[in-house]
């Protein structure tokens, strides 16, 4: 490690440096991105011929210190720096770059930068600065580059921004900014990048805060939702735009018109921006868009106006990658608009797509067999819809899908085998359809990372498969409303997901994921919060046989739900071990005997639903329990008592109250010997008299004698009856 405060004996040195920056002085030592820690020494101020400083990407904590008037460059960024930034940096007049980023430095901007004539470049973003934009920054007119982005800055964006004619790139995104854009941003003609995202920025945006960005290049207003774009129909801007993301934002006259020149667009992103109608038909002859997001819209009729004509803009994409965070990915995501009719074969000129959603539309017919060329997709929504037929089996063969939901639609039949057998699935959906046949026993031969398996409201039968426990990192399971028989299979305890919910999985693909799940007796979607639950839900089907203790080791589930089956037995004592349940669902089946007393210690249980069983006894106390007062909780069991069910407890029914499998069990070995004594008595009793009789010949005569008179004299007395009868009849 260097020693920092040695460095006061080397004031020979212009340059503090990284190894990867010019220098005119071979010697200068590197600190740049090593594990320096403790404050920056005071005693670096008095190197006075400094130039450059570089001590970014370390450990250092504290102040900043005051630094030589004659520092051209200072480069503290990816540190853990405290405190204000130093009034003392407005003095530093030959300054050109400042980087204090990613540190934690509180209070406000110093309104002395504003002197700093030679400044080219001032990064203080990622800190938790506060206050406003200092007017006087209208005074760097060399400043190229402004990023004070991720703070805490409020109040608005000054007009003398405008008057920084060098400046190429602003981000003030994320922020707490109010008021209106002032329309001297439009005077900024070598502004290439604009970022204004994350605030609450309001007002109108016209062509006039365009005027004379003719280098505009991105432009980013994501979630000012109170701020309306309005510009005329037949404005041409004087920008080619490579990324525009207006999403959250509101956008008036339907579906911008100007966007017919924008012919280098690689990101478009206009969701939730309250767009309404068709698509235009001069979208179709655009070149293809590489990522396209309109979904949160009204736009309706049918989905043959996607940009189609000709190579995308894929050069575009790659050269101006320091303006995007999308990594590459393909995206084309249409979802919760009106679109109708069928999904068009043009989609599959899409090749090289990565994300395909359309889901939430009332898009009809059946997916197009070219789908089969997809070969890069990696998620599929189709959710939603009123899509039917048979899934086809070429989408087993689309092997890189990590997420698949093509539920709530008219599906029918059963799937091909292949289909089970996609490696790399994270996310399957298939619910809400009208699929049939079983699961096989090879599922999850080959897939090891699935964490999402809904089959709800389907038509599957069959046994719930061992299979399924060796999808370690499942974490929701929901194969509820299908016709699945037999028990419940025991090693579901094998589910490590559902045990500690360490969910890694993350697309980032700018669009939102969505699990359905049924928790506290209604359905909720899940969109970009579903990795934070564990839901176990096999409710409605035919499953019999006791609830197996091992699913109480599941002690990272949420939610539970084994209602409207004909499972038996008692409810596990072990229930209580399940601390992070919230909702506990056992109605509608054969349980009985008592309700375990650790129920009582589910302390985040906030919906629990025991009714119509055969569960007896007084219903246990708790700190949490005493939260779910419903009556209709226990409704149907006619033996419990106690509250909240208006029945009260006598000392009798409490001290009989033992579940009935537990009574069975201790009484077995008595029941046993029973029934041995009973046949060992009456073997002993039948053959001691047959072994006598055989032995003693005169026992035997006189045994067969009396048996004979015996029926003699049965057979007169029955003659004498009849006769008496008949003669009864006949004076009649």
């Amino acid at each position: 490690m260097v020693d920092l405060v040695n460095l006061q004996h080397k004031s020979g040195h212009r340059y503090i440096q990284t190894e990867y920056r010019q220098s005119t002085d071979t010697s200068a030592p590197t600190l740049s991105g090593n594990h320096l820690n403790g404050s920056i020494p005071e005693s670096l101020g008095k190197l006075r011929l400094l130039q450059v400083l570089d001590l970014s990407g370390n450990e250092l904590t504290g102040a900043i210190p005051t630094f030589s008037e004659k520092l051209i460059e200072l480069y503290l960024y990816d540190n853990f720096l405290k405190g204000s930034i130093p009034e003392s940096c407005g003095r530093l007049a030959a300054l050109t770059t400042l980087s204090l980023k990613h540190n934690e430095l509180n209070g406000t901007i110093p309104v002395s930068i504003g002197q700093l004539s030679r400044l080219q470049s001032l990064d203080v973003s990622q800190n938790q600065l506060s206050g406003t934009i200092p007017v006087l920054f209208g005074q760097l007119s060399k400043l190229q580059s402004l990023d004070v982005s991720r703070n805490q800055l409020s109040g608005i964006i000054p007009v003398s921004i405008g008057q920084l004619s060098k400046l190429q790139s602003l981000d003030v995104s994320r922020n707490q900014l109010s008021g209106t854009i002032p329309v001297t941003i439009g005077q900024l003609s070598e502004l290439s990048s604009l970022d204004i995202s994350y605030n609450s920025l309001e007002g109108v945006v016209s062509e006039s805060h365009f005027a004379k960005l003719s280098m505009l290049k991105y432009l980013d207003a994501t979630y000012n939702s109170k701020l309306t774009f309005n510009v005329s129909s037949d404005w041409l801007p004087p920008f080619q735009l490579i990324r525009m993301d207006l999403s959250s934002c509101k956008i008036k006259n339907g579906f911008p018109q100007w966007l017919r020149n924008q012919r280098k667009l690689n990101i478009l992103d206009l969701s939730n921006a309250t767009i309404s109608g068709p698509l235009p038909t001069w979208l179709r002859k655009m070149p293809i868009i590489p990522f396209i997001n309109l979904s949160h819209n009204n736009l309706s009729g049918p989905l043959t106006n996607l940009p189609s004509g000709g190579t995308d803009n894929t050069n575009y994409y790659r050269k101006f990658g320091a303006y995007q965070n999308y990594n590459d990915i393909r995206v084309l995501s249409l979802q919760s608009n009106l679109f109708k009719d069928s999904i068009p074969r043009s989609l599959c000129k899409r090749k090289d797509l990565h994300v395909l959603n359309l889901s939430k539309n009332w898009l009809t017919g059946k997916i197009p067999k070219c789908f089969k060329n997809l070969q890069n997709l990696i998620f599929m929504q189709l959710n939603s819809n009123g899509l039917s037929g048979v899934i086809p089996s070429f989408i087993g063969n689309l092997s890189q899908l990590e997420w698949l939901s093509l539920n709530d639609n008219k599906f029918s039949g059963e799937l091909h085998a292949k289909f089970w057998n996609l490696s790399w699935l994270t996310v399957l959906d298939l619910g809400d359809n009208a699929l049939c046949g079983e699961i096989p026993e090879s599922f999850g031969e080959t897939n090891q990372s699935l964490q999402v398996l809904r089959l709800h409201n389907n038509n599957f039968t069959g046994e719930i498969p061992q299979s399924l426990c060796t999808h370690l990192e499942l974490q929701i399971l929901d194969v509820a409303h299908n016709n699945f028989i037999g028990t419940i299979p025991r090693c579901l305890r094998e589910l490590h997901g559902m045990v500690h919910n360490h969910s890694f999985y993350s697309f980032d693909h700018g669009i939102e994921e969505g699990v359905i799940q049924v928790m506290k007796g209604i359905s909720l979607e899940y969109t970009n919060t579903w990795s934070f639950v564990t839901n176990l839900d096999l409710s409605s089907n035919k499953l019999v046989g006791d609830i197996p203790a091992e699913i109480t080791e599941l002690y990272g589930l949420v939610g539970l739900n084994l209602s409207n089956n004909h499972l038996s037995g008692g409810i596990p004592v072990s229930i209580g071990n399940m601390a992070s349940l919230n909702s506990l669902d056992l109605s509608g089946n054969e349980l009985d005997g008592l309700i375990p007393p650790s129920i009582a210690a589910l302390t985040f249980l906030s919906h629990l639903n025991l009714s119509n069983n055969n569960l007896s006894g007084q219903i246990p106390t708790g700190s949490q329990l005493q939260t779910l007062i419903d009556p209709s909780i226990y409704a149907g069991n006619k033996d419990l008592c106690g509250a909240p069910l208006p029945k009260n407890c006598s000392n009798h029914e409490v001290l009989t109250r033992t579940p009935r499998k537990k009574y069975e069990a201790v009484d077995e070995p008595n029941k046993v010997w029973f029934y041995v004594d009973i046949i060992c008595g009456f073997a002993t009793g039948f053959w001691g008299v047959i072994v006598v009789l055989m032995l003693k010949k005169q026992w035997r005569h006189k045994l067969f004698m009396f048996a004979e008179e015996s029926m003699d004299k049965i057979h007169v007395a029955v003659r004498v009856r009849v006769n008496k009868m008949k003669r009864g009849r006949g004076a009649m």
